[in-house]
């Protein structure tokens, strides 16, 4: 497949020193079937505190166990270790110069009994599309925003920081959030490069907030942020075996950040666990101040409640099956009652083409906005066909492995007031909610739809660019148009690679959503820790597969 955004859409399928505790079991999950693996050259696992959730982090730091500074130093000195050296993951694009100072600011306030909050002296980072006043440039990993340091604050960079966190850094990601062109590659940035996959080096970390999937999972931070239009933060939670949530659009605030789609863009939180997940929704969900996302996290929520299993999208990759029917057995034994979903929603003639027209409008208009709200001494692109331009003057860095043919295709677009426009909007999102997701919650009087969340992602490819399977599972793509809720939480792994279930919900049922899905972890624990493999054949049956049978003398 090409563009994650683009040619999915015609596909319709969903895209862009701390031991074992007795703490609830989703803050400390244990390793799965390491025992049969091979690290690449050493072992880069983290060790210690930074190991551990948010929910551990935070406690770590009420309890005296460790400094924010510590933490802070721990966190730069292993993105050092393995982002920048070792198994080079490319995840962090920059650091911000004044983390350490934060922290110590943060440690004199504790000492003083100054909490701001759950989050105070916890380090996140944020996906480089999301502005925060820190001194740190927000580029889309664009050479056009190289110097884009615009001082302000996102809202849900307010809400985080109005609870003590720290902004640690910046995360790489598919450049200009996977819309630049049909033809890209998932993780790639003219900044960053190539973001690698923690699992196995030389697989897909999906995108577009695949420096966000990467670096969380592979202990970079307590936990980060990525940003969806068609399946950015869910498929990289799927890809690097982490909690993603994307929550119904409007309730995190897209102030300050790069956009795309004003129907379909939303931001979201990216954790090992869903309580930390719930814990950054708290902070970031500005628009929902009087709502806690974490105070309905219980083990039994799942007891009773009907749940609708799309069928129609689980797919048919036989170890996805095989993994997708032990989470419904894992359900039942949470206490959900299964409702098998067989029949897909009907979408009209040409379905395809509107949502993918949609967002080439949106993007156009919104861009234009962002672009003439930045320095014109920092960023001297001050519109679509003016970054075409510079594009096309700095090509052998921007367009040195694939084309901009999404920015070509949306400058042609007309405004958003246009007929076809309007039009189009109005029947794709009255066909993915009224008719899509609310007529299947209805119709099968069920509280929650579930499905895989996406395909065993394949090898990084700068030739072809992406290549992903002809039959995607799952339903994300109607849960971005929809602008509805969706949480991806990791339900085991195929030969070290993780694969993950989906929750999706109603508009605003995101605190719901997100309980089914801890209901669901505590009962299954089934993420996987990063191995850093080289390549499938750094497995030792793989490998002895691959060099054919010789038979025994």
């Amino acid at each position: 497949m090409k563009h994650l955004l683009a040619s999915a859409i015609a596909a319709g399928i969903s895209i862009s020193g701390c031991s074992p505790s007795t703490k609830e079991h989703s803050e400390m999950i244990p390793l799965s079937n390491t025992s049969q693996l091979v690290l690449a050259d050493t072992d880069f696992r983290a060790k210690g505190i930074i190991a551990g959730s948010l929910p551990e982090v935070i406690d770590a730091l009420n309890s005296g166990e460790i400094s924010s500074q510590t933490l802070v130093t721990l966190y730069l000195e292993r993105i050092e270790t393995i982002d920048k050296n070792g198994p080079r993951l490319q995840s962090i694009l920059a650091l911000n110069p004044d983390a350490l100072a934060i922290a110590q600011k943060r440690d004199q306030q504790r000492a003083a009994g100054e909490i701001m909050g759950p989050l105070h002296g916890v380090p996140v980072l944020l996906k480089d599309n999301i502005e925060t006043k820190d001194r740190i440039a927000t580029t889309a990993g664009a050479l056009a925003l190289k110097d884009n340091m615009t001082g302000r604050d996102s809202p849900l960079v307010a809400g985080l920081r109005a609870q003590g966190a720290i902004i640690l850094g910046k995360t790489n990601l598919s450049q200009w959030a996977n819309f630049r062109s049909e033809g890209s590659m998932s993780g790639w940035s003219a900044l960053g490069g190539q973001v690698r996959n923690p699992h196995m080096l030389d697989r897909n970390p999906c995108g577009s907030s695949s420096g966000s999937g990467a670096a969380t999972a592979a202990s970079l931070a307590a936990a980060s942020v990525g940003t969806e239009t068609n399946g950015s933060v869910i498929c990289p939670s799927n890809a690097n075996g982490i909690v993603g949530f994307k929550p119904t659009v409007g309730i995190v605030p897209q102030q300050y950040i790069i956009p795309i789609s004003v129907s379909q863009d939303t931001a979201g939180p990216m954790t090992k666990t869903v309580k930390g997940a719930a814990l950054m929704m708290n902070a970031m969900a500005t628009t929902t101040p009087n709502t806690d996302y974490s105070a309905g996290l219980t083990k039994d929520a799942l007891k009773d409640v009907r749940v609708g299993v799309l069928n129609f999208a689980k797919g048919d990759s036989a170890p996805i099956l095989e993994h997708f029917k032990t989470a419904l057995s894992d359900l039942k034994d949470a206490g959900a009652i299964l409702v098998d979903i067989d029949e897909r929603p009907e979408t009209p003639n040409n379905f395809g083409g509107m949502s993918y027209d949609i967002l080439k409008y949106e993007f156009k208009d919104g861009l234009n906005t962002y672009l003439a709200s930045t320095s014109p001494a920092q960023v001297s692109t001050r519109n679509l066909q003016q970054l075409i331009d510079f594009n096309e003057a700095h090509k052998e860095i921007e367009l040195a492995l694939f084309d901009q043919s999404i920015f070509v295709a949306s400058q042609a677009m007309d405004s958003l007031e246009s007929e076809e426009y309007q039009t189009a909007i109005q029947i794709v999102q009255t066909s993915t909610r009224q008719e899509g997701i609310d007529r299947l919650l209805q119709e099968h009087n069920v509280q929650v739809l579930l499905a895989p969340s996406g395909p065993t992602v394949p090898i990084v490819d700068p030739i072809n660019g992406d290549v992903w399977p002809n039959s995607w599972p799952g339903y994300g793509s109607h849960a971005a148009r929809a602008g509805y809720p969706h949480v991806s939480v990791p339900m085991g792994g195929i030969h070290g690679i993780s694969v993950s279930l989906s929750f999706i919900g109603g508009e605003n049922a995101d605190a719901e959503i997100l309980t089914y899905a801890y209901a669901y972890e505590q009962h299954s624990l089934r993420r996987l820790e990063p191995q850093y493999l080289k390549n499938a054949q750094a497995i030792p049956f793989i490998a002895d597969a691959m060099k054919g049978y010789k038979a025994a003398n």
